[in-house]
């Protein structure tokens, strides 16, 4: 924190702590990854976003837009990565069903053989029998 820390009322030691916390991906109240925002900071501290105000903590407001400004975010890349891995896993579950599909039908086909050897085996003897 960049002001003595006496000066600051404990909401806004709050929101500096949550907005540590976000800065360092180790959020309490919110999932890790959770992209850092004022709005963000606010839940984190666990008070509605509204709370967070520049007119009330201008100096916080101006230290997390700087951060956001001084560190680039990829939430998003990450979401397409976490898309692009959900994917992936889709493509390998679908042919691993056609894979199990193809061998059931095999073993289908292998078991109607059989029976029907087994009845004519079956008819044999019995015409043997008689």
């Amino acid at each position: 924190m960049s002001s003595n820390q006496t000066n600051k009322s404990k909401a806004e030691l709050h929101f500096y702590e949550a907005f540590l916390r976000l800065k360092e991906n180790k959020p309490k109240n919110l999932p890790r990854g959770t992209k850092v925002s004022q709005n963000n900071v606010a839940k984190e501290a666990g008070v509605d976003p509204s709370a967070l105000r520049k007119t009330r903590y201008p100096e916080l407001i101006n230290e997390i837009q700087q951060w956001i400004d001084d560190n680039p975010q990829t939430g998003k890349s990450t979401d397409n990565k976490k898309s692009k891995t959900n994917s992936e896993q889709i493509l390998a579950l679908k042919k691993r069903i056609d894979e199990l599909t193809i061998q059931r039908d095999q073993a289908t086909s292998k078991l109607l053989e059989a029976q029907i050897k087994l009845i004519e085996m079956a008819n044999e003897i019995k015409r043997l029998s008689e």
